[in-house]
């Protein structure tokens, strides 16, 4: 597992340092329809404590940045990471860190969980332990965000399995559902916490 690890940090520190921004977050009208979609999925919420998993260059952190208090970013790329550092700046509210997961899971009590777009990286084991790392780690009344491509991936999973498979291995409920031809954003709740 350690190898596989190494193996996808390099692959996405190759990502970035080829491309400054691999998908277009700065420039795509889709990627821009879908932050404004991600963040307005939340209903206008404010958070304490929040935790993106998969920040990349940080573009949708910015936005995470001004509905949390305080904000930890996660990628598996030291190279995003510093390309989303020197976007943000390296102030007190986010907190910037390499990490891959669910290994390497960023202990700490969230408010909110945003996993954008990274889920389908990850084998179906990693998933299903992601999601019950994710549901231990939120407060009473936290809310854990997935936003995933619907279409076909050349990876072992895709955008519907990973978030299936997210949901079916702890306790969730939906609690909003946008399905959009190119992605689709769910807002849950720990089962627990819908009594």
């Amino acid at each position: 597992m350690t190898d596989l690890r190494s193996e996808r940090a390099a692959v996405f520190d190759d990502l970035h340092t080829k491309n400054a921004d691999p998908w277009d977050f700065e420039t795509s009208a889709y990627e821009a329809k879908k932050r404004e979609a991600t963040i307005a999925a939340l209903g206008g919420r404010h958070f304490g404590n929040g935790l993106e998993i998969g920040c990349s260059i940080g573009v949708l952190t910015q936005d995470l940045s001004t509905i949390c208090d305080e904000l930890v970013a996660v990628d598996v790329s030291a190279v995003a990471l510093e390309k989303a550092r020197q976007r943000l700046g390296r102030g007190n509210k986010i907190t910037f860190r390499q990490a891959e997961i669910p290994g390497a899971w960023p202990e700490g009590r969230y408010d909110l969980i945003v996993l954008s777009e990274v889920l389908y990286f990850l084998s179906i084991e990693e998933i299903e332990e992601t999601s019950c790392l994710a549901q231990r780690d939120l407060n009473p009344g936290g809310l854990c965000l997935l936003v995933n491509w619907d279409g076909p991936t050349d990876l072992p999973v895709d955008g519907r399995l990973a978030a299936r498979t997210f949901r079916a291995a702890c306790p969730w409920t939906v609690v909003f559902k946008e399905d959009e031809p190119c992605y689709r954003i769910e807002l849950l709740r720990p089962v627990i916490d819908a009594r």
